[in-house]
């Protein structure tokens, strides 16, 4: 039986506000990448400014979600997914500390983190940071397709993007190993949108948004060139 062709929505909203209005057990497989508070701080003792399109931090391309809405945050994950379905949050190793309880508050298995070895050194004052940290969150129980993937994954960091994108080899990873051709794969922090065209490229459908209307262009161009095709639209 032919596979059907992908399809993808794009939305530009708040990510909870997004995922409230999802029906409940309605998505196979989330991943994401929230703009986590700790950037901040790299901010503040100047150790980053790859995120920044203006001195200051509350720049158009970032709007730091707080670590105080990572509960609801959780628990609206838990609900959108279906059961027996996989969750992976991308962060640093000091959100890490914050969401990981958090996850499991909300109903989620915590199995470990996962390790995004991006081969070259980034920000930072001293022990410049090499990688960055994939929460691997379960709902029920479901089977990775492989065994034999490691815990430490490494892809070059993009260069020249969009801030803070990831490379779509490491994201087809994850949905390989979670998801299977047709499923429905979301991300509420899309970003340039690398998930959604990760998941295309699979033959999964895709579903995003960003707060930002930059993002949903650049995604939506990015999609264009993919045999996706939308199916919901609202470009700000």
């Amino acid at each position: 039986m032919p596979t059907p062709t992908p399809t993808y929505s794009l939305a530009q909203c708040d990510a909870i506000n997004w995922l409230e209005g999802l029906a409940s057990e309605s998505v196979d497989l989330l991943i994401t990448d929230p703009p986590y508070e700790s950037l901040e701080k790299h901010r503040a003792v100047g150790t980053t400014t790859r995120l920044s399109k203006s001195k200051g931090s509350s720049n158009p391309w970032f709007a730091i979600f707080p670590n105080s809405r990572f509960p609801q945050l959780m628990e609206q994950a838990f609900r959108v997914l279906k059961k027996n379905s996989h969750f992976y949050l991308f962060c640093d190793s000091e959100t890490m500390f914050v969401a990981k309880p958090l996850g499991e508050a909300a109903g989620f298995k915590f199995w470990k983190p996962l390790v995004w070895d991006k081969v070259s050194i980034g920000m930072g004052y001293h022990y410049r940071s090499r990688y960055e940290v994939v929460l691997f969150f379960e709902k029920g129980k479901r089977r990775l397709r492989s065994l034999s993937v490691p815990d430490v994954l490494a892809f070059p960091r993009v260069r020249g993007g969009y801030p803070a994108e990831k490379p779509i080899e490491l994201l087809r990873v994850l949905i390989e190993q979670s998801s299977s051709e047709g499923d429905l794969v979301a991300d509420p922090f899309m970003g340039a949108g690398s998930t959604l065209v990760a998941a295309a490229l699979t033959g999964r459908h895709s579903a995003g948004v960003d707060i930002n209307p930059e993002a949903l262009r650049v995604a939506e161009a990015r999609l264009a060139v993919t045999n996706a095709r939308p199916y919901g639209r609202n470009i700000g």
